[in-house]
């Protein structure tokens, strides 16, 4: 009885769970929006300083794009 107990618990834990993801997706506070790194930069450096840091995030990032576009 007590192992149909605890999965019963579980299966009620997972739906609590998939509920939960559910409305959230649906919550507009919630929706993903593009951001500018430059523009969260600019307080934080100067503009040659955010180029050059882009420029390396990118050739991290992307390194047989990079590779590619010398060839």
């Amino acid at each position: 009885m007590t192992e149909i107990v605890r999965r019963l618990e579980l299966l009620e834990r997972e739906i609590r769970d998939l509920k939960s993801l559910i409305f959230s997706k649906e919550d507009p506070a919630l929706e993903k929006k593009l951001v500018s790194l430059r523009g969260m930069g600019k307080p934080l450096a100067e503009d040659d300083e955010i180029e050059n840091a882009i420029e390396e995030a990118k050739k991290s990032i992307f390194p047989k794009i990079e590779d590619d576009l010398r060839n």
